[in-house]
């Protein structure tokens, strides 16, 4: 009979062999949010996402899951635009000010620092230029397969 962890491993085994659903940038399935990240050319990367009523916590106002998520996808993307595989071990999010859950966002990431295998980000989410929420992030570099 197999244990627990011989169990997980082989559940992570057969996950990581399957095609990954990114809920913040898989452009094939329409109900995520399909985001489409660009390097912004400072060692970055950048997209714009239109909100609306299905990302709302209180009425009209963005939940704060779906902030933390879209800045959650951003640094690692950022991490995969520089080729690093990495997973979230820490998540910071300091929300400013209330976002409209139909607001256009401009999400933004970057590297600060580099300590392989580990890796510190910075994002943040702005509507007209103005900072409404923004996260810090500790990523850990995948092992190779």
């Amino acid at each position: 009979m197999k244990n627990v962890s011989e169990l997980n491993s082989g559940r992570l085994k057969k996950q990581s062999e399957k095609k990954i659903n990114c809920p913040g940038c898989d452009l094939e399935n329409p109900f995520l949010f399909s985001l489409d990240f660009k390097e912004d050319g400072r060692g970055g990367v950048r997209t714009t996402f239109l909100g609306n009523t299905r990302c709302q916590g209180y009425d009209g106002i963005f939940h704060g899951g779906v902030l933390s998520s879209l800045l959650d996808t951003a640094m690692a993307k950022c991490l995969l635009h520089q080729g690093i595989k990495a997973l979230t071990g820490e998540l910071n999010i300091r929300f400013l000010e209330p976002v409209p859950c139909e607001a256009e966002l401009e999400i933004h990431a970057r590297i600060k620092e580099t300590l392989p295998p580990l890796y510190l980000l910075r994002a943040e989410i702005c509507i007209d230029g103005r900072v409404v929420c923004r996260g810090r992030g500790k990523f850990m570099q995948r092992n190779p397969d």
